[in-house]
């Protein structure tokens, strides 16, 4: 399980950098260069979640939004600077059980069988 997370984790720092580079470009003005590190982060990000142990890619992509969001937090605070407010912690708290309820609720159904 906690490969899987890493893998998740993984993903979403690709993901997040891939997209950041291009705000990069576009809204800050940064060189195009960020172009291509975007574009290979991205190719990677998908890449990973091809790697994750589940069966249909609609519910590794509905635990990987929740994680998403997380790490997006995670960056805002690490890479932007920019402390969380109540309601980031908050909707970070309800995310992360609907991951969980997600991912472990369908391990039991699928173990069931």
């Amino acid at each position: 399980m906690g490969l899987e997370f890493a893998i998740y984790f993984l993903a979403a720092f690709f993901e997040i950098l891939g997209c950041y580079s291009f705000w990069m470009v576009f809204k800050l003005q940064k060189s195009s260069f960020w172009l291509f590190t975007g574009v290979v982060s991205l190719v990677f990000f998908a890449y990973l979640l091809t790697k994750v142990n589940l069966e249909f890619a609609g519910r590794a992509y509905a635990i990987y939004g929740g994680i998403y969001i997380i790490s997006s937090l995670a960056w805002l605070f690490l890479v932007e600077k920019q402390a969380f407010n109540k309601w980031d912690i908050i909707g970070s708290l309800v995310v992360f059980a609907g991951i969980c309820i997600i991912l472990f609720g369908n391990q039991k159904a699928i173990s069931s069988i």
